[in-house]
């Protein structure tokens, strides 16, 4: 057997049993006992019904989970990728074009593999629970304005590449490194300005005392900001959230509608204050640092995968292009990018307890935002009492437990 073939098939192989046995312990580690700490915000019945629902979605996700692989690996065993290829190049006048019709047919094939999914997800699990506002009308129009964005961001973005791999050299992925970079600043930039509001509604926090909260509170800590908002978030869920967005003088505050119909004042300014702890913490720029330099190892690794007959044959591909390449190193780089997503979220989970510890010391009131997570928790149906592997291995946030527990040691304190 082709050595490429047997690394990758193994690679498949176990990323998909460590994330099944890694959802089985995840229910195995559900408690029957409600956790003390949460005996004044959950009922038998509503801490019933969260563990319910962390069952359905890992079942489910197991399912899809199978399903996928399945799919991946008979598309790959029976040349699928080699059969696209053929047809894109019966019409493509140019690498460059051909390698533009190859990306968008393979994501046209995974988004309708995973259709059904989502469908079911949404419609189904998400509406039995109670969290599903989305029409089929905003289903249908999201799918279409993401298509949308996509092209409009990725065909220049991926044109770029091809282009620097072709015809700069050694140095082709240094080049792509730093357009990939300059192109991801730009739409971070232009994202609260242009995309998001494709998506969703946002409205000035109307005057009240809440507004006088929040204005006095980024006043005490010289905060500036170009307005606070809410979003329309009820137009597709009832789960509760709030985010910064933007840079510098362009900085948003945005509240979910959902979150400022269930969360008092003290406890709106606790998420804000743990929010604007991120960007006091400097963590923003942290985790974009550390994207960047994963952004450059990735594109020097790919450029040493360019072109490889064996891989090429592994795939049963007739012809070696550089578009394929970027596809088929996808495969090779998993083991590395599961580690480097599992070092990421240690990092976010630790600037977590730091911008609740922020957010704790700057606004006095601890037990505000104790509140908070409960109430965000309940909300949203939080599993309670994660497995530790779940958390290592796919958790950016700490289990609220936990988070808890930390915000109490500092009160004692």
């Amino acid at each position: 057997m082709n050595p490429w073939l047997l690394f990758i098939l193994v690679v498949i192989f176990v990323h998909f049993l460590v994330d099944t046995i890694i959802s089985l312990l995840n229910l195995k580690a559900l408690s029957p006992e409600l956790p003390e700490e949460f005996s004044d915000t959950f009922d038998q019945h509503k801490y019933r019904r969260s563990q319910t629902y962390t069952k359905v979605r890992t079942k489910f996700s197991i399912v899809e989970n199978s399903v996928t692989t399945m799919i991946t690996l008979s598309f790959l065993l029976a040349g699928g990728f080699n059969s696209v290829d053929t047809v894109v190049r019966s019409f493509a006048a140019d690498s460059i074009t051909a390698g533009l019709c190859y990306a968008i047919a393979l994501m046209v094939l995974s988004f309708l593999v995973g259709l059904p999914f989502d469908i079911y997800s949404t419609f189904v699990i998400e509406s039995r629970f109670d969290f599903n506002r989305t029409t089929a009308k905003t289903y249908i129009l999201d799918i279409v304005k993401g298509a949308a964005l996509s092209l409009v961001v990725g065909v220049p973005m991926l044109t770029l590449i091809l282009w620097f791999f072709e015809h700069a050299g050694a140095f082709g992925w240094l080049f792509c490194w730093i357009g990939v970079v300059v192109i991801g600043f730009v739409v971070q930039f232009l994202s609260p300005i242009l995309i998001m509001p494709l998506f969703n509604k946002f409205t000035p926090l109307e005057d009240g005392l809440l507004k006088d909260k929040i204005l006095s509170y980024a006043r005490r800590e010289n905060f500036t900001m170009s307005g606070i908002f809410t979003m329309d978030g009820s137009k597709r869920s009832t789960k509760l959230n709030a985010f910064f967005t933007g840079f510098g003088r362009f900085r948003k505050i945005v509240f979910f509608d959902t979150l400022l119909e269930k969360v008092e004042d003290d406890e709106v300014v606790a998420v804000l204050a743990h929010e604007m702890g991120h960007f006091k913490k400097k963590h923003i720029w942290k985790m974009m640092a550390a994207h960047i330099l994963q952004t450059g190892l990735m594109f020097y690794l790919l450029s040493l995968f360019l072109n490889n007959p064996g891989l090429f044959e592994a795939f049963r591909m007739e012809r070696i292009s550089i578009y394929a390449s970027l596809f088929f190193f996808a495969f090779l780089y998993s083991p590395i990018n599961t580690l480097v997503s599992i070092s990421f979220n240690l990092l976010s989970r630790s600037h977590e307890y730091e911008a609740d510890r922020y957010a704790a010391e700057t606004t006095g009131k601890p037990e505000a935002l104790i509140r908070s997570l409960k109430k965000l928790s309940l909300a949203n149906l939080a599993n309670l009492t994660p497995h530790p592997a779940m958390v290592v291995y796919s958790y950016s946030h700490p289990p609220i437990l936990a988070r808890i527990k930390a915000l109490r040691s500092l009160q004692a304190k």
